[in-house]
């Protein structure tokens, strides 16, 4: 088995012998490849990093020698096809398992940080000499530092101090100026009794510190400092369980390296003592970048973790993102798992707020728009840190400390610059004074601008700031610089640039970009790489591409009029990418998405349900904002499309906002079936969100408009649903008997064994328990014959149900604890909320139905599923009134009745009659 190591010498190991017949240059370019491995690099790309700017006339006859003799080796070691040679250049693709820097990222993500270390073998590409080789080996040494700094701080609080102290004061001596390390020597000598020794390393640290770069230590060093001469106790190891440890996170963007000036604004922000910190000022200013500066700074008090959001209240052309949606994705960087989440903002707030109550959490609210953006994402009473960016100052949040942000100092801009820059900076001080007038003095500005003068040797800065003032004459500064960095790239990037500006999502992937560009997904990730380098795009995970909003801005300034085209092909690309996604995850329901016309061009494949899925959570927003943005073509395709995805997921408003839009375009085209559609889906929607009235509204309207005998059954399905929340027993048996003879006209086996079951409790509550029975054991076995477990799951629940109401208490609770293994193998917690309930409901023993009931109520709580919490609620009423425990069943009742009410089902009139008869325990 063939293997590669860079984190030391560049190696090629078959069965971990070291291979040998590569020259210095041929280890040189595999080790270009294999940094880069699995994406396409191309001749120009790889002269460049070998050579930079000083390339010999023979360096593409060079490159090809050695492509050729990797290709030799590899040959002998039997992986004749690993180094594959593409239409943009060459591409080496291992197993991750076989790289050894995959290997290292992989161990370090998953924590075992003593594993990855154990990787290294040296410095990276210890043995290569080429232009690409001193950048990349500071990186790969600064990720390794790193590591040692996070399995430092895991060692101390485990308590392996004493053993840490050694192998901690060898990573200073070689890097003596990483304030983490430094801090975690300090900590490990006080705590192995060493005090003199702890206090002699920290007063190095601040010598070396000073004497390099004229700095003091930050302010969690000083008081780390303080804390061992005064030999305070809290200093001593505190080692709890790792099980009762809360669930730690890091989604902090990465700190700039450069990151220059703002000296009294960090003061005051790492000094501070309040727990809500708003930072305002205007766009371009650099109010993330000193956000998430400070919050890096800062982590280390915040033990429980860091959470980032991008609240996107002034990104151009995107909605803000509203409360429900971000505190969805607070809760899942908290660890809080997917369902777990509940579906209303007002509990999704709830329990953001008991998340953070005992923990010490450092909270980024990026981009917010005002104070009530902000307000619902604030925690109770709590000692974590919440730090706001908003463009407007916030001033009627009270008790917030404010930080208005301006431009740079003039000497923090120059320092800036020449960090960037370098010596051509320092020599011509009137020229960068110039530059960054023209810049307006702005962060962001000025790192286009110096990072396009650092890549073009053969310019002064002079030079650079002629440029930036002939553009002035049209544009501001920042504007001007913005048109200097679009300038210097190629025409095709220029155009990718401009295309993405108008997508409407808040990031893309290769796949999208290709499609809205109408490239191939090889040119599409090349050309995003290009524009990442050359700083116009950013990217804050892996694969995804967004751009800050002041270059968006610039990006549509140049295309106003848009571009029809590209949105349309975007649009089709998200309808024929998710149509695979659905074949994948509803393979039942690939007959009702047969209209979906075929792609003009071919559309990336999707492996298997895991990818599936994970491209529609990745993508969801996207999709609906190009939908309600975008053109007007296909989206009755898209809504037809997307809807079993947004039902399962329950992303029930995102299905409102898109089956609403695909209604009232359907409506101005004049296409009815679209339209029929459309009120069937919402219908569904709004049927699940608890809001009956407006289910049964567009679920009748449906009925009226369509002619497939599917869609009339699926509407009267909702129809049927919805008068049996009410229990309007006759006339949802009406509903649910028309809704099966369609069902079976249209032969669609898996609405027919739906609507039995919804039909069969009907027909229980009718008095027809006979024929109820029948139609479940119809339904159960058709949904096993069109394999769908969830639907099974469904008829055995309602079967426990069934069989309750007629006193076979046994066999009722036999079905419920099927349905419940059935939901919980899918993952499923909110309808095993229902199962649970059912099984309290058919419990014999009343301390059996409360144990029960409470777990259904966990699950329905977490899930956000309102009918079964209400139902749990009143079981646990009930169930508390036989115990004798008149208070709980009063608490328990006025919940019932609270959530009943919010409904509007006549349940909230019976559980006002138990609390009225409920006589509390004298």
């Amino acid at each position: 088995m063939l293997s590669f190591t860079l984190l030391g010498p560049v190696r090629l190991l078959a069965d971990g012998v070291p291979l040998t017949g590569l020259a210095p240059r041929h280890r040189a370019v595999l080790g270009y490849l294999l940094l880069n491995a699995g994406r396409v690099i191309s001749m120009e790309r790889l002269i460049d990093a070998m050579w930079g700017y000083d390339q010999p006339d023979t360096a593409r006859s060079q490159i090809h020698a050695s492509i050729t003799a990797i290709r030799r080796t590899l040959r002998a070691a039997g992986a004749d096809g690993l180094l594959e040679t593409r239409a943009g250049g060459y591409v080496v693709s291992p197993a991750p398992d076989r790289l050894d820097i995959r290997r290292f990222t992989d161990l370090v993500a998953a924590g075992e940080l003593r594993r990855a270390l154990d990787l290294w073998s040296g410095e990276a590409l210890a043995d290569l000499s080429a232009h690409y080789v001193e950048g990349a080996r500071a990186l790969w040494h600064d990720r390794r530092l790193s590591a040692c700094e996070r399995l430092a701080e895991a060692e101390l609080a485990a308590g392996r101090h004493r053993e840490l102290a050694d192998e901690l004061a060898e990573l200073v001596a070689a890097d003596p100026l990483r304030e983490r390390l430094n801090a975690a020597l300090v900590l490990a000598l006080h705590r192995s009794g060493r005090q003199a020794d702890a206090l002699a390393s920290a007063r190095a640290y601040r010598t070396a510190l000073a004497d390099e770069q004229g700095l003091d230590p930050g302010h969690a060093f000083a008081e780390l400092e303080q804390a061992v001469l005064a030999d305070d106790p809290a200093l001593s190891p505190v080692t709890a369980p790792a099980e009762a440890r809360p669930h730690r996170s890091n989604y902090l963007p990465f700190d700039l390296p450069d990151f220059s000036g703002r000296t009294a604004e960090l003061e005051h922000l790492a000094g501070g003592q309040g727990t809500l910190v708003t930072i305002d000022g205007m766009a371009g200013v650099g109010k993330t970048a000193l956000a998430v500066h400070v919050a890096h700074r800062l982590a280390d008090r915040y033990p429980d973790g860091q959470v980032f959001i991008d609240l996107r209240a002034h990104t151009g052309g995107q909605r803000p993102i509203d409360t429900p949606a971000a505190l969805e994705t607070l809760l899942r960087q908290l660890g809080v798992p997917a369902e777990r989440v509940p579906a209303t903002a007002d509990e999704r707030g709830a329990l953001w707020r008991a998340e953070l109550t005992g923990r010490r959490v450092l909270v980024v609210l990026d981009n917010a728009h005002d104070a009530e953006h902000v307000r619902p994402l604030l925690p109770g009473v709590s000692d974590s840190l919440i730090l706001v960016t908003s463009r407007r100052r916030l001033v009627e949040l009270a008790g917030a400390q404010t930080l208005s942000v301006g431009v740079l100092a003039e000497s923090d801009a120059v320092a800036l610059f020449e960090s960037i820059v370098g010596a051509r900076a320092v020599q011509e001080p009137e020229a960068v004074r110039q530059a960054l007038e023209l810049c307006g003095l702005l962060p962001l500005a000025i790192r286009v601008a110096a990072a396009r003068l650092q890549h073009r040797p053969s310019w002064t800065v002079a030079y650079l700031a002629d440029r930036l003032r002939d553009h002035h004459k049209l544009l501001d500064g920042v504007s001007a610089a913005f048109a200097l960095s679009y300038e210097q790239v190629s025409e095709a990037e220029q155009r990718l640039f401009r295309l993405l500006g108008l997508a409407p999502g808040r990031d893309i992937d290769a796949y999208g970009a290709a499609a809205l560009a109408g490239l191939s997904d090889d040119e599409a990730e090349d050309l995003l790489e290009s524009l990442l380098d050359a700083h116009m795009l950013l990217q804050r995970e892996p694969g995804r591409y967004t751009m800050h909003d002041l270059l968006r801005g610039h990006a549509r300034s140049l295309t106003p009029a848009g571009d029809e085209e590209a949105l349309t092909r975007l649009l089709l690309y998200y309808l024929h990418r998710s149509h695979r996604a659905m074949d994948h995850l509803f393979p039942h329901s690939v007959r009702q998405r047969a209209g979906i016309p075929a792609p003009a061009s071919p559309i990336a494949p999707i492996r298997d349900a895991e990818q599936a899925i994970g491209w529609l959570d990745a993508e969801r927003a996207n999709i609906i904002e190009t939908a309600v943005h975008g053109p007007e073509v296909c989206l009755g395709f898209l809504g037809l499309a997307m809807r079993p995805y947004l039902e399962r997921q329950a992303h029930h408003d995102d299905a409102v906002r898109l089956h609403d839009l695909v209604l009232r375009r359907s409506r101005v085209t004049g296409n009815r079936e679209a339209e029929a559609r459309a009120h069937s889906d919402l219908g569904l929607a709004y049927w699940r969100l608890g809001a009956y009235e407006q289910a049964q509204e567009h679920a009748g309207q449906a009925l009226e408009l369509c002619e497939e005998p599917y869609e009339q059954a699926r509407a009267l399905l909702t129809l049927g649903n919805v008068a049996l929340r009410r229990r309007n027993d006759e006339q949802a048996e009406r509903h649910l008997s028309r809704a099966l003879d369609l069902s079976r006209v249209g032969a669609d086996t898996w609405g027919e064994a739906h609507v039995l079951g919804a039909l069969a409790v009907a027909l229980q509550r009718n008095g027809s328990p006979a024929d109820a029975r029948r139609h479940l054991d119809v339904a159960l076995a058709l949904h096993r014959k069109v394999g769908n477990p969830a639907g099974e799951a469904l008829v055995l629940n309602q079967l426990g149900v069934v069989l309750r109401q007629q006193g076979e208490l046994g066999l009722a609770r036999a079905r419920h604890e099927q349905a419940a293994a059935l939901y919980r193998a899918l993952g499923n917690p909110a309808d095993e909320a229902a199962a649970l309930n059912g099984l309290a409901e058919a419990a014999a023993d009343a301390g059996r139905a409360v144990t029960e009931h409470t777990a259904a109520l966990t699950l329905a709580g977490a899930s956000g599923n309102r009918p079964e919490s209400a139902r749990a609620h009143d079981g646990l009423a009930l169930a508390h009134r036989r115990l004798g425990d008149h208070d709980a069943a009063r608490a328990h009742g006025e919940a019932a009745l609270s959530l009943y009410a919010e409904l509007s089902v006549p349940e909230a009139g019976e559980v006002r009659a138990f609390l009225d008869e409920l006589v509390a325990p004298r």
